[in-house]
């Protein structure tokens, strides 16, 4: 793709550290979680292939996963071990392929939306069809370039990308006009996810690992949605193909082992878990329970849970409140520093 290269991800990554360090002084205000049946491994990821695993779907005997990286498309098929038996290529070179879907046609989606540093013009779904034929649809959002990790397929085939953000408000967009090979086509902002502080351990980049969004998924008979952080599964009860609806509403939250750096998730087949799993080799593929009763979607309050639950604290919640304005500031701060440090090292030629 045109858009200007990213800076190494391990320099990415030691930028981010240092935003989670800021996110830090932030009081944590956790969600309601549900405390389903223990998490328990599936298998282990040992194929260098996939040594950044970020996107993962399961599809029955079989689960399909992609890199975050590399110079082509690939789409691995795994055993029940976690064995590579089988491998789709298409002749494209993505930029940063970060999650995984599969729409009702049996059309596999690749969301090549990441976009660390934020200054991507365009971002590309990729659509690998059964019959073999592949096709690359740009993107542009309507208010500026966001990093994003999460991809959801309606059961209808629409695809919504949902963006990674620091503060913990993730924007929920989808395709504003049919997509087209020929063309861009514009992303409409159709909702808004925010999440709050939990207080689950793991992730790469401390306390901030709990806001951050990096993977998304569909269950394969359309009833629910589930959205991952670094930390912690979120599940919504899915009515029809209104995802924005489903999003509105009250979730589950699952906690989720600790881990590195988990960014992928499915359902399993049947809906019943979750299957979580992550960059970095041996990586675990984690089997974790679902709630059996998820709640009905309905909109959600439109105060941030966070602020409400701070200003409802007996008269000590307005310190905690400047405190987190503070912390935003800091991170704010941090993140243009590294910005402008990353901007200096030499970059890796453009791709995609």
């Amino acid at each position: 793709m045109p858009e200007s290269a990213v800076p190494p991800r391990s320099a990415r990554r030691a930028a981010a550290v240092g935003l989670g360090l800021a996110l830090a002084l932030l009081p944590a205000v956790p969600a309601s979680a549900e405390e389903p049946a223990r998490p328990s491994p599936r298998c282990q990821v040992t194929d260098p292939r996939l040594a950044e695993l970020s996107g993962l779907v399961d599809v029955g005997d079989r689960m399909l996963a992609i890199p975050d990286g590399g110079d082509q498309v690939t789409v691995s098929v795994l055993d029940q071990a976690c064995r590579v038996v089988d491998e789709t290529v298409a002749p494209l070179d993505p930029y940063d392929p970060e999650d995984l879907g599969v729409g009702p046609d049996g059309t596999v989606w690749l969301a090549d939306t990441g976009d660390n540093n934020a200054t991507r013009t365009t971002v590309a779904l990729i659509a690998l069809r059964p019959d073999g034929t592949t096709s690359l649809y740009r993107l542009t959002y309507p208010d500026g370039p966001h990093d994003a990790e999460a991809l959801l397929v309606a059961p209808d085939g629409t695809p919504h990308v949902v963006t990674k953000e620091v503060l913990g408000a993730s924007h929920v967009y989808r395709p504003a006009a049919p997509l087209t090979d020929a063309g861009t086509v514009a992303l409409a902002d159709v909702g808004t996810v925010t999440l709050t502080l939990t207080g689950t351990p793991g992730g790469p980049v401390g306390r901030a690992g709990q806001l951050l969004v990096t993977g998304g998924a569909v269950a394969r008979d359309g009833s629910r949605i589930a959205l991952r952080t670094y930390t912690d599964a979120y599940v919504w009860a899915l009515t029809g193909a209104d995802v924005p609806a489903a999003l509105a509403g009250e979730p589950v939250r699952i906690p989720l082992p600790p881990a590195p750096q988990g960014e992928a998730v499915s359902f399993t087949a049947d809906g019943s878990a979750l299957l979580v799993a992550g960059e970095g080799l041996p990586g675990d593929v984690t089997l974790v329970p679902v709630p059996a009763r998820t709640p009905a979607p309905t909109p959600s309050a439109a105060a941030d849970p966070s602020l409400a639950a701070l200003l409802d604290d007996g008269g000590t919640g307005l310190s905690s409140v400047v405190a987190g304005l503070i912390a935003a500031a800091v991170a704010t701060l941090l993140l243009w520093i590294g910005g402008r440090l990353l901007r200096r090292q030499p970059a890796p030629p453009s791709s995609g």
